[in-house]
């Protein structure tokens, strides 16, 4: 350190005794990592290779030796600069943009009067199991969950929420595990059931049921950017679905979760791999692809390898790797040698099939899908032959059909292939295409410097984990994906990371249930994210999920403690001093995923079609919203036939071009992995719930029902109305606005039975002749102010 720097520090340290304040013990991993991270570490971080003065604040020893005197902050020239009045020795500089508060300078301070300790980095610090702390299931009936969050509530002086009522806790049950609201007869026999095991009964055959695995799948397609196009340039479609439908089936059948893992990574080079694990290796092929004519193979296998690693960490490290592509990371110890290392296990992908050679294969990269192999069929042998026969007939017709010049030739051959279209069509229900891995020989991967990759200049890396967390445990000469995916999967504290990815989905887990994770930021555990609120509690959650790996036992271990149990009623106190509920002195409530809003609308009005797998369908659409993609031009098209009414789930995923829908509610396009969706309430999307084709003809069908089942009655139909949706009867005033709404747009219908008449013959299921018009009209206005109310929308 220069003398200026010496005598400026001593000069604005401040004065007074050097004795600890008298303010609660300071976590650094919790309380001062955060600030460091946020306001520091970029000049004086991680990375050497642009650290101003030489100076690095992440690391204890450093730290100590240039500007922390520990148990001494007048003495510490960081403490000099940080309280500095002169603008051109503060720090952070203000030309930075940064800014430390009055708060955060003084827990700086006396952080450093109470011995300066350091942490290693919790994400990195390998999950222990922690004793639970004072009386086991210290809410009663619930588990040692429980005492964890119980012990932290005292210390926040805070209360846990009473149970909420059965109807709630069925209601929220069944959409954390269904994404579907319960049915009348559901809701009855839970609220009646004198059994004492009533709830965890419930609790077993939600997570047996297969819309389970419906459930965990649509939260795993956000994770590894699942989507039915290929993202750049035109856009096309691409043959993907079976890899969504492995998804589904394997969470349904709890398979272990280090297993699922390996299969995707390297479901091809595990040994004797069958369809199954070929399928699911169609995780390395959900990237984002171009097929431009123009593309620079060079360029975009750059891209792609860069994508890959972003996804593969965000997925199951939590760690934000990518940010290394041109440097080493700022906040956290990932170099970019360890960025191009990680590239490098998918090296041997074979990309050459679509990217390079398939240009002088003649492949029609306009076509829908457009060919992407390496991909295989799907289906039964004897589907996938005839499949593959018609295929080639087919395309030889068309080109016989293009050439022949006698009318009566042309009209027999188009008969023809009509005919095998029509078969083809109909063997396309069972016999579908899907991407897969194949390995080649690795290409060689280089340090791009400045992630630039023009330049040849870097040196040649091998495939490897980060330095900073060991080497994986081989005798191959080159570690392979099957290699990493074992590591990510590992348990064992001499070499695996399996406690990182277990405290990864732990946490991830927990925000499915709660609506927010124990760490904050669900995809970034590093210096940027937030430390966990319960780190013991999230530690022993981890240890329980790698013992087995077993998804549904570590779902009911958080389900059957008292915390989950609570009611989401946010009285004043816990408002005004946990807002965000980090502590959990209650439940959450939040709006529904987009797809569940649809899903709820379609299963209260009795429209919902509940076949799992197959293909993606179409819901309506605005027309001409794809009027602007090109390569080729297309023109949506829905679905006018029962797949329309199938969950949200298996809906066509344009990248480009998110269905309306889906973007006004907060959907991903998916070009990146999302742990964490937003969540917004905006006009946009209450005019959708209100105008949307799908809802209103919801709304249509949810009326002929009301009518049929809910009695003679205006106050009977009413309550059917509510209990189909609401799993409760409304109560007077809702009774009563409802009524006034009933009345007046009779009136108005009565006035001009024409809109009655429009409302009723649009959409695929027409109005049902043996009901008056007026009055059913009248019941679609009721049902569609049902479906937008924000408590059918909303898990409380």
């Amino acid at each position: 350190m220069n003398l200026r720097f010496w005598s400026l520090c001593l000069l604005f340290s401040l004065s007074g005794l050097n004795t600890v304040s008298a303010a609660k013990r300071i976590d650094f991993n919790r309380d001062l990592r955060p600030v460091l991270s946020d306001k520091c570490f970029f000049c004086h971080g991680p990375d050497g290779k642009h650290r101003e003065a030489g100076l690095r604040l992440d690391v204890g020893a450093a730290a100590k030796k240039e500007a922390i005197v520990p148990g001494n902050a007048d003495a510490s020239p960081l403490i000099g600069r940080i309280f500095s009045h002169d603008q051109d020795e503060l720090m952070p500089p203000p030309e930075s943009g940064k800014r430390l508060s009055d708060a955060e300078k003084a827990m700086i301070r006396d952080w450093i009067n109470q011995g300066a300790e350091y942490q290693e980095y919790w994400a990195y610090v390998r999950p222990q199991s922690h004793d639970v702390p004072g009386n086991k299931g210290a809410m009663n009936g619930g588990n040692w969950i429980d005492s964890f969050i119980t012990v932290r509530l005292k210390e926040e002086g805070l209360a846990a929420s009473p149970s909420a009522d059965q109807i709630t806790l069925i209601r929220r049950l069944c959409f954390d595990l269904t994404g579907l609201p319960p049915t009348p007869a559901e809701v009855d026999a839970f609220v009646n059931s004198k059994d004492a095991k009533a709830y965890e009964v419930l609790v077993e055959r939600l997570l047996n049921s297969e819309r389970f695995g419906e459930r965990l799948a649509m939260y795993w397609l956000d994770l590894v950017r699942y989507a039915d196009t290929v993202g750049y340039h035109g856009d096309q479609d691409h043959a993907i679905t079976p890899y969504r439908d492995y998804v589904i089936d394997s969470f349904n059948r709890n398979k272990p979760f280090d297993v699922f893992t390996k299969e995707q990574l390297a479901g091809d080079l595990i040994p004797d791999a069958g369809m199954e694990q070929k399928i699911a290796s169609g995780y390395n092929r959900l990237l984002q692809t171009s097929h431009e004519g123009g593309v620079q193979a060079k360029e975009y296998l750059a891209i792609y390898a860069a994508d890959r690693v972003r996804n593969i960490s965000a997925v199951w490290m939590g760690a934000t790797v990518g940010c290394a592509q041109c440097h080493d990371h700022k906040y956290d110890p990932y170099t970019i040698k360890d960025f191009y290392s990680m590239a490098a296990f998918f090296a041997d992908i074979d990309e050459d099939s679509h990217l390079v050679a398939s240009k002088r294969r003649g492949l029609n990269f306009n076509a829908l899908p457009t060919p992407r192999p390496p991909e295989i069929l799907v289906g039964s042998e004897n589907d996938r032959t005839r499949f593959a026969q018609i295929t080639a007939e087919v395309a030889k017709l068309a080109g016989s059909i293009k050439s022949e010049k006698e009318a009566e030739k042309k009209t027999k051959l188009s008969a023809d292939k009509k005919a095998l279209d029509a078969e083809l069509g109909e063997l396309g229900l069972r016999v579908r295409k899907t991407m897969i891995t194949v390995t080649v020989e690795p290409r060689i991967m280089r340090v791009l410097p400045r992630g630039n990759w023009l330049d040849d200049s870097g040196p040649v890396v091998h495939s490897a984990i980060p330095e900073f967390m060991g080497k994986l445990n081989t005798k191959k000469q080159r570690a392979t994906r099957l290699d990493l995916a074992n590591w990510l999967t590992d348990p064992d504290p001499s070499g695996g990371a399996g406690g990182l990815t277990a405290r990864v989905f732990a946490n991830r887990f927990w925000y499915l249930l709660f609506g927010s994770g124990l760490a904050g930021v669900l995809d970034d555990f590093g210096g940027q994210g937030d430390p966990p609120m319960h780190p013991d509690l999230l530690d022993n959650l981890a240890v329980e999920f790698q013992k087995d790996w077993d998804v549904k036992r570590l779902f009911k271990l958080i389900l059957m403690s008292q915390t989950y149990r609570q009611s989401s009623l946010t009285p004043a106190n816990l408002a005004e001093h946990d807002p965000l509920n980090r502590f959990y002195a209650r439940q959450s409530r939040h709006r529904l995923d987009a797809e569940m809003v649809r899903d709820a609308a379609l299963s209260v009005s009795g429209l919902l079609v509940e076949l799992r797998g197959g293909g993606s369908v179409k819901p309506y659409q605005p027309a001409g919203y794809y009027r602007h993609l090109n390569f080729p031009t297309r023109k949506y098209a829905a679905h006018t036939d029962d797949r329309q009414w199938r969950r949200g789930l298996y809906m066509h995923w344009q990248r480009q071009y998110l269905h309306p829908m889906l973007k006004a509610l907060d959907a991903p396009s998916r070009e990146e992995c999302t742990a964490q969706r937003p969540r917004s309430n905006t006009p946009v999307a209450a005019l959708t719930l209100l105008n949307d084709p799908t809802f209103v003809e919801a709304a249509r069908i949810f009326a002929q029902r009301v009518l049929r089942e809910g009695g003679t009655s205006v106050y009977e139909r009413m309550s059917h109305a509510y209990r189909l949706a609401l799993s409760r009867s409304p109560d007077s005033w809702e009774r009563d606005q409802l009524t006034s709404l009933l009345i007046a747009t009779r009136a108005e219908y009565r006035k001009d039975p024409g809109a009655a008449r429009e409302l009723l013959l649009n959409g695929i299921r027409s109005a049902d002749d043996g009901l008056p018009e007026i009055e059913l009209a009248a019941w679609v206005m009721i049902c569609r102010a049902i479906l937008n109310l924000n408590e059918v929308i909303t898990r409380n």
